[in-house]
């Protein structure tokens, strides 16, 4: 998945920043395996201290048997295997908003502290013995610990770092809009794994995650396209893939707990949501998102959070004590949604704030305008996305010194001076 969302987003910034946000999300699929290895499982999943983080005693996987059986008898070296799969993805999605004018060494330090403090504490709170699992909050797959801590995350970082100097002329030009749907569709096969995937085995829970995601994302890009047809008069391609990855995003914490039905109208729902987020109220804060990480991820994860609690049903998976509100349980667990989401947002705020203010003091957060204008995959990487060198229609250069061309490329020269 996080290759493709390098392709992603890859795909729809400017030609000058295509080297520098493609490796910014490539390299986390590095930096979060050592890191998970190093203290991420350890401050997720051993010990509880005080309900929002785990103890330092698992480091480097120290005593932990990984040929044991879990509570869902898998072994736990396949679980942290599968928990560190989500510790690579949910930083990477952030990194959208920030394109363009972030300094590669900021983003690179930030991402070590935000899952430190921020993404494995919310591990431990949802999915393990932490505060919001104990209350009864459900996530099937990571509405509040992925999608909202990273689209708030990306709101944020995007507030501090300001907008780029070009933001106010407009839309930038797409680099490749084909690699935009070449993403698009790595993101959609992998989030299967992602979704299903969290039903920790293949049972029926799995076979539900998976029509529920189908289901959700097929909605939310027809939405996305019709709501483009009545706006812009036309469909797009890059709307499309957006809409389709709102689908992905909304229906992720309700996956294993909603029928076809419920995830029809969490598809909906969230891409409507989005839509009007990014075309109507993006414009009027004036906070640049480059590319709608927190419009997609962080909108549509907290439309997904809270309709769980109102479509979840324990006809679909009999583990939860809670029927959701539509389903005649009342409103404790559309509450606790609405507390968990709340929650996720106040809690991923107030320490990005924290990390942010401090790590500036250290390292500089944005490059300066002049590397911004010539574009930060030379200034920050000195590497350029395409190598090949165009011919002009008339050939000055070559024609004024043609003597020192000899070959194909004499023939080509004589060519060209026959047919103009």
């Amino acid at each position: 998945m996080t290759p493709g969302l390098a392709f992603f987003y890859g795909g729809l910034v400017s030609k000058r920043n295509v080297v520098n946000t493609m490796l910014s999300v490539f390299m986390i699929c590095g930096l979060a395996i050592l890191l998970w290895i190093l203290v991420g499982y350890s401050l997720s999943f051993s010990g509880n201290l005080g309900g929002v983080v785990g103890n330092l005693k698992a480091v480097w996987l120290h005593g932990v048997d990984l040929t044991a059986l879990t509570p869902t008898k898998i072994p736990n070296g396949l679980y942290l295997i599968f928990q560190m799969m989500f510790a690579i993805i949910t930083p990477a999605l952030f990194v959208g908003a920030v394109v363009g004018r972030i300094r590669f060494k900021f983003l690179f330090t930030f991402i070590i502290c935000w899952s430190i403090l921020i993404y494995y504490p919310m591990v431990h709170m949802v999915w393990d013995n932490g505060i919001l699992a104990k209350l009864g909050v459900i996530d099937f797959a990571g509405g509040t610990v992925v999608h909202i801590n990273a689209g708030i995350t990306a709101l944020v970082l995007s507030a501090f770092l300001g907008p780029r100097h070009t933001y106010a002329k407009g839309e930038t030009q797409h680099y490749n809009i084909l690699w935009v749907l070449l993403g698009t569709a790595i993101l959609w096969i992998g989030w299967y794994g992602f979704n299903a995937g969290s039903a920790l085995g293949m049972n029926d829970i799995a076979i539900q995650a998976f029509l529920t995601t189908t289901v959700a994302t097929a909605t939310s890009m027809m939405t996305w396209m019709v709501m483009d047809m009545i706006t812009k008069g036309k469909p797009t391609l890059v709307g499309v893939c957006t809409g389709t990855l709102c689908g992905l995003v909304g229906i992720t914490p309700a996956c294993g707990y909603v029928t076809t039905a419920g995830a029809f109208w969490i598809g909906l729902v969230a891409t409507l949501t989005s839509y009007a987020f990014i075309s109507l109220l993006k414009p009027r804060l004036g906070i640049d998102d480059a590319l709608d990480a927190f419009g997609c991820h962080g909108v549509s994860g907290m439309v997904g959070s809270i309709l769980t609690g109102l479509f979840a049903t324990k006809a679909v998976n009999s583990s939860i004590s809670l029927n959701g509100l539509f389903y005649g349980g009342g409103f404790k667990l559309f509450g606790l949604q609405l507390l968990a989401t709340a929650f996720t947002i106040i809690f991923t705020t107030v320490l990005c704030v924290v990390i942010i203010v401090l790590l500036k003091r250290v390292i500089k957060m944005r490059v300066d305008a002049k590397e911004e204008e010539l574009g930060l995959d030379q200034g920050e990487h000195g590497e350029v996305a395409d190598y090949t060198v165009s011919m002009s229609n008339d050939l000055t250069d070559i024609q004024r010194h043609s003597s020192e061309f000899q070959g194909q490329l004499a023939q080509l020269l004589d060519r060209h001076q026959r047919f103009r």
